[in-house]
Protein backbone atom coordinates (compact mmCIF):
# COMPACT_ATOMS: atom_id res chain seq x y z
CA UNK A 1 0.00 0.00 0.00
CA UNK A 2 2.48 2.67 1.17
CA UNK A 3 4.80 3.48 -1.71
CA UNK A 4 2.91 1.07 -3.95
CA UNK A 5 -0.54 2.61 -4.50
CA UNK A 6 -0.17 5.70 -2.31
CA UNK A 7 2.61 7.99 -1.17
CA UNK A 8 2.74 8.50 2.60
CA UNK A 9 6.48 9.08 2.94
CA UNK A 10 6.29 12.69 4.12
CA UNK A 11 3.72 11.94 6.82
CA UNK A 12 5.43 8.74 7.99
CA UNK A 13 8.84 10.33 8.18
CA UNK A 14 7.49 13.31 10.14
CA UNK A 15 6.06 11.00 12.79
CA UNK A 16 9.05 8.67 12.94
CA UNK A 17 11.50 11.59 13.05
CA UNK A 18 9.82 12.94 16.18
CA UNK A 19 9.87 9.48 17.75
CA UNK A 20 13.53 8.88 16.85
CA UNK A 21 14.61 12.26 18.19
CA UNK A 22 12.85 11.56 21.49
CA UNK A 23 14.83 8.34 21.84
CA UNK A 24 18.18 9.84 20.87
CA UNK A 25 18.38 7.99 17.54
CA UNK A 26 20.22 9.34 14.50
CA UNK A 27 17.22 10.36 12.37
CA UNK A 28 19.00 10.48 9.01
CA UNK A 29 20.43 6.99 9.41
CA UNK A 30 17.23 5.58 10.89
CA UNK A 31 14.53 6.78 8.46
CA UNK A 32 15.55 4.57 5.52
CA UNK A 33 14.97 1.51 7.74
CA UNK A 34 11.29 2.17 8.55
CA UNK A 35 9.66 1.49 5.19
CA UNK A 36 7.79 -1.71 4.38
CA UNK A 37 8.03 -3.26 7.84
CA UNK A 38 5.80 -3.42 10.90
CA UNK A 39 6.56 -0.80 13.52
CA UNK A 40 6.98 -3.38 16.26
CA UNK A 41 9.77 -5.10 14.32
CA UNK A 42 11.42 -1.84 13.28
CA UNK A 43 11.55 -0.74 16.92
CA UNK A 44 12.60 -4.17 18.13
CA UNK A 45 15.66 -4.20 15.89
CA UNK A 46 16.99 -1.15 17.75
CA UNK A 47 17.34 -3.09 21.02
CA UNK A 48 16.42 -0.02 23.06
CA UNK A 49 16.50 -0.64 26.82
CA UNK A 50 13.39 -0.47 28.98
CA UNK A 51 10.92 -0.04 26.13
CA UNK A 52 7.42 -1.48 25.71
CA UNK A 53 7.38 -2.53 22.07
CA UNK A 54 3.62 -2.93 21.83
CA UNK A 55 2.87 0.40 23.49
CA UNK A 56 5.40 2.24 21.33
CA UNK A 57 4.05 0.68 18.13
CA UNK A 58 0.48 1.57 19.08
CA UNK A 59 1.45 5.15 19.90
CA UNK A 60 3.24 5.48 16.56
CA UNK A 61 0.22 4.10 14.72
CA UNK A 62 -2.04 6.66 16.38
CA UNK A 63 0.38 9.47 15.53
CA UNK A 64 0.37 8.35 11.90
CA UNK A 65 -3.43 8.19 11.88
CA UNK A 66 -3.50 11.76 13.18
CA UNK A 67 -1.08 12.99 10.49
CA UNK A 68 -2.12 12.23 6.91
CA UNK A 69 -1.13 15.58 5.45
CA UNK A 70 0.37 15.01 2.02
CA UNK A 71 -0.85 11.43 1.65
CA UNK A 72 -1.79 11.07 -2.03
CA UNK A 73 -2.43 8.27 -4.49
CA UNK A 74 0.27 7.23 -6.94
CA UNK A 75 -0.42 8.24 -10.53
CA UNK A 76 -2.98 5.98 -12.18
CA UNK A 77 -3.53 3.80 -9.11
CA UNK A 78 -7.20 4.67 -8.62
CA UNK A 79 -8.15 3.80 -12.21
CA UNK A 80 -6.01 0.66 -12.14
CA UNK A 81 -7.64 -0.63 -8.95
CA UNK A 82 -11.12 0.22 -10.24
CA UNK A 83 -10.47 -1.96 -13.30
CA UNK A 84 -9.56 -5.03 -11.22
CA UNK A 85 -12.25 -7.66 -10.49
CA UNK A 86 -13.07 -7.18 -6.81
CA UNK A 87 -12.33 -10.81 -5.90
CA UNK A 88 -8.96 -10.95 -7.60
CA UNK A 89 -6.86 -8.46 -5.65
CA UNK A 90 -5.89 -7.63 -2.11
CA UNK A 91 -3.92 -5.05 -0.19
CA UNK A 92 -1.10 -6.63 1.82
CA UNK A 93 0.40 -4.04 4.15
CA UNK A 94 2.61 -3.89 7.22
CA UNK A 95 0.42 -1.08 8.58
CA UNK A 96 -2.22 -1.74 11.25
CA UNK A 97 -5.73 -1.92 9.77
CA UNK A 98 -6.95 1.38 11.20
CA UNK A 99 -3.92 3.21 9.79
CA UNK A 100 -4.33 1.52 6.41
CA UNK A 101 -7.99 2.56 6.25
CA UNK A 102 -7.12 6.14 7.21
CA UNK A 103 -4.46 6.45 4.53
CA UNK A 104 -6.66 4.91 1.84
CA UNK A 105 -9.36 7.41 2.74
CA UNK A 106 -6.88 10.31 2.63
CA UNK A 107 -5.62 9.20 -0.78
CA UNK A 108 -9.13 8.64 -2.17
CA UNK A 109 -8.50 4.96 -2.90
CA UNK A 110 -10.93 2.04 -2.53
CA UNK A 111 -10.86 -0.54 0.24
CA UNK A 112 -10.79 -4.03 -1.29
CA UNK A 113 -12.88 -6.91 0.07
CA UNK A 114 -9.63 -8.52 1.23
CA UNK A 115 -6.94 -6.65 3.14
CA UNK A 116 -4.11 -8.35 5.01
CA UNK A 117 -2.51 -6.06 7.60
CA UNK A 118 0.38 -6.28 10.01
CA UNK A 119 -2.03 -7.51 12.68
CA UNK A 120 -3.00 -10.60 10.68
CA UNK A 121 0.39 -12.33 10.83
CA UNK A 122 2.85 -13.22 13.56
CA UNK A 123 5.85 -12.41 11.36
CA UNK A 124 5.96 -9.28 9.24
CA UNK A 125 7.85 -8.60 6.01
CA UNK A 126 10.42 -9.72 4.91
CA UNK A 127 8.85 -13.00 6.10
CA UNK A 128 6.48 -14.35 3.41
CA UNK A 129 3.54 -14.97 5.75
CA UNK A 130 1.44 -12.00 4.64
CA UNK A 131 1.55 -12.86 0.93
CA UNK A 132 0.96 -16.54 1.57
CA UNK A 133 -2.12 -15.65 3.63
CA UNK A 134 -3.42 -13.28 0.95
CA UNK A 135 -3.05 -15.91 -1.77
CA UNK A 136 -4.83 -18.48 0.38
CA UNK A 137 -7.76 -16.16 1.09
CA UNK A 138 -7.97 -15.16 -2.57
CA UNK A 139 -8.17 -18.85 -3.44
CA UNK A 140 -5.10 -18.63 -5.69
CA UNK A 141 -1.78 -20.42 -5.82
CA UNK A 142 0.85 -17.93 -4.69
CA UNK A 143 2.91 -18.71 -7.78
CA UNK A 144 0.03 -17.38 -9.89
CA UNK A 145 -0.03 -14.08 -7.97
CA UNK A 146 1.64 -10.83 -8.99
CA UNK A 147 2.85 -8.61 -6.16
CA UNK A 148 3.35 -4.88 -6.61
CA UNK A 149 6.00 -3.74 -4.12
CA UNK A 150 8.34 -0.83 -3.56
CA UNK A 151 10.40 -1.57 -0.45
CA UNK A 152 13.20 -4.16 -0.07
CA UNK A 153 11.42 -5.87 2.84
CA UNK A 154 8.26 -6.32 0.78
CA UNK A 155 10.15 -7.50 -2.29
CA UNK A 156 11.99 -10.07 -0.18
CA UNK A 157 8.70 -11.25 1.33
CA UNK A 158 7.12 -11.72 -2.09
CA UNK A 159 10.18 -13.58 -3.38
CA UNK A 160 10.18 -15.84 -0.32
CA UNK A 161 6.49 -16.58 -0.86
CA UNK A 162 7.12 -17.58 -4.48
CA UNK A 163 5.07 -14.81 -6.09
CA UNK A 164 6.06 -12.79 -9.13
CA UNK A 165 6.95 -9.15 -8.49
CA UNK A 166 6.66 -5.76 -10.14
CA UNK A 167 8.56 -2.96 -8.42
CA UNK A 168 6.82 0.41 -8.17
CA UNK A 169 9.42 3.18 -8.26
CA UNK A 170 7.12 6.22 -7.90
CA UNK A 171 8.50 7.19 -4.48
CA UNK A 172 12.11 6.11 -4.99
CA UNK A 173 14.75 8.79 -4.63
CA UNK A 174 17.54 6.45 -5.78
CA UNK A 175 17.70 3.60 -8.26
CA UNK A 176 16.85 0.23 -6.73
CA UNK A 177 18.92 -2.70 -7.94
CA UNK A 178 16.42 -5.44 -8.75
CA UNK A 179 15.91 -8.32 -11.15
CA UNK A 180 12.17 -7.54 -11.37
CA UNK A 181 10.37 -5.35 -13.93
CA UNK A 182 9.59 -1.84 -12.73
CA UNK A 183 6.86 0.77 -13.20
CA UNK A 184 6.86 4.43 -12.16
CA UNK A 185 3.05 4.55 -12.03
CA UNK A 186 0.00 2.79 -13.39
CA UNK A 187 -0.70 4.91 -16.48
CA UNK A 188 0.84 2.39 -18.88
CA UNK A 189 -0.48 -0.87 -17.39
CA UNK A 190 -3.97 -2.31 -17.73
CA UNK A 191 -5.61 -5.34 -16.07
CA UNK A 192 -7.37 -7.66 -18.51
CA UNK A 193 -9.13 -11.03 -18.37
CA UNK A 194 -7.84 -13.42 -21.01
CA UNK A 195 -9.86 -16.07 -22.82
CA UNK A 196 -9.37 -18.54 -19.96
CA UNK A 197 -10.57 -16.07 -17.33
CA UNK A 198 -7.05 -15.43 -16.04
CA UNK A 199 -6.27 -11.91 -14.89
CA UNK A 200 -3.26 -10.55 -16.78
CA UNK A 201 -1.51 -7.21 -16.70
CA UNK A 202 -0.79 -5.69 -20.10
CA UNK A 203 1.31 -2.66 -20.93
CA UNK A 204 4.77 -1.19 -20.64
CA UNK A 205 7.10 -1.77 -17.73
CA UNK A 206 10.78 -1.03 -17.42
CA UNK A 207 13.32 -3.80 -17.40
CA UNK A 208 16.16 -3.73 -14.92
CA UNK A 209 18.37 -2.03 -17.51
CA UNK A 210 15.86 0.84 -17.84
CA UNK A 211 14.45 -0.21 -21.20
CA UNK A 212 10.73 -0.48 -21.91
CA UNK A 213 9.30 -3.96 -21.95
CA UNK A 214 5.77 -5.39 -22.28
Amino acid sequence: MDGTILNSIAAAERVWSIWATRHGIDVAAFLPTIHGKRAIETIGQLNLPDIDLVAEAEALAQAEIDDVEGVVSIAGAAAFLAALPADRWAIVTSAPRRLALRRLQAAGLPVPPLMITGEDVSRGKPAPDCFLLAAERLGQAVGDCLVFEDAPAGIQAAEAAGARVVVVTATHMHRLETSHPMIAGYGDVTPLLDGRGRLVIAGNTLSTDGRNRV
